[in-house]
């Protein structure tokens, strides 16, 4: 389509030159002033052409490749993934019970169908080198195959303004062999191991009883909160925050104790815990693994 458009476009400036060039000399060029000459120049160029070329433009794009852009049928895909927009983080969960959030695990060389629903309002779901993008739309599932030919970590972006912080809405696609994709599947299903150190297990109880776990889920625990991403495996995860920072301890305790300043209008509050509390859940949560 690019080329058949560069070649009118070209044609299109060189008439547009030629007319130019000729603009003191009656008719067109060629026929000069032949009156049939130039109305079938006239109709040829400026109808003819046009007509044929979008035609067969439309045919090309909206019939043949219709398979290729198309929601997957039924069955024809190896596993399913969901895929929820929140204001601001996505939001992935999986047959087997597996839920992530902001980086999004496939095997590669496997088709997926991704399911895209919203939370919210409109998001769009895009990942430029997959070559794909879909809508995410309240009240709506849409369906697109994610298929990765190669392992890599692919970034992924909302493509539609969702609100403040819509351009810190991002996500990670992990496409890896399907080995290691079953062991990260197996143990994002199982449900988070109990804190070991004696600090970590200060941050668990700060954790559950000073408000965060009103948003947040970590699977084996009390805290079953849905306004927040799942937790259960955070520190397996490369980023936080929807891909705004790295997954360190420094931006954790950076990120839970002044997330406004982060991403100003999300909806995670600054608790006002202090800094040992602060501490002992940034501990907790680097032990989620």
């Amino acid at each position: 389509m690019l080329v058949v458009a560069s070649i009118v476009f070209l044609g299109a400036v060189g008439m547009l030159v030629m007319g130019w060039v000729r603009r003191d000399r009656p008719g067109l060029p060629f026929v000069g002033e032949n009156e049939t000459a130039n109305t079938f120049l006239v109709v040829l160029f400026g109808m003819g052409i046009p007509i044929a070329i979008l035609v067969a433009l439309f045919v090309i794009s909206d019939l043949v490749l219709l398979k290729e852009t198309d929601a997957p049928d039924a069955g024809s895909t190896a596993m399913t993934v969901t895929v929820v927009g929140h204001q601001w983080f996505w939001e992935a969960s999986y047959e087997g019970g597996a839920e992530t959030a902001n980086e999004i695990h496939i095997p590669v060389r496997t088709p997926v169908e991704l399911v895209a629903r919203s939370a919210d309002v409109i998001h769009s779901f895009w990942v430029p080198e997959l070559n794909r993008k879909i809508d995410m739309i309240p009240g709506q599932a849409n369906s697109i195959e994610l298929y990765a030919e190669r392992p890599g970590v692919f970034r992924g972006q909302c493509a539609e303004f969702c609100g403040l912080q819509h351009a810190h809405m991002a996500f990670r696609v992990y496409a890896e062999p399907r080995r290691r994709f079953d062991s990260w599947l197996a143990s994002s299903e199982r449900p988070a191991a109990d804190p070991q150190s004696t600090q970590a297990k200060q941050g668990q109880r700060y954790f559950l009883e000073d408000g965060c776990a009103a948003c947040h889920t970590i699977a084996g625990t009390q805290a079953e909160g849905t306004v927040g991403p799942n937790l259960t495996h955070l520190a397996g995860r490369d980023t936080i925050a929807a891909d705004t920072l790295p997954n360190t301890p420094e931006d954790l305790f950076r990120w839970i104790q002044n997330p406004q300043s982060v991403k100003p209008g999300t909806k995670m509050p600054g608790l006002g815990l202090g800094a040992k509390k602060y501490h002992a859940i940034v501990a907790y949560l680097t032990e989620l693994r």
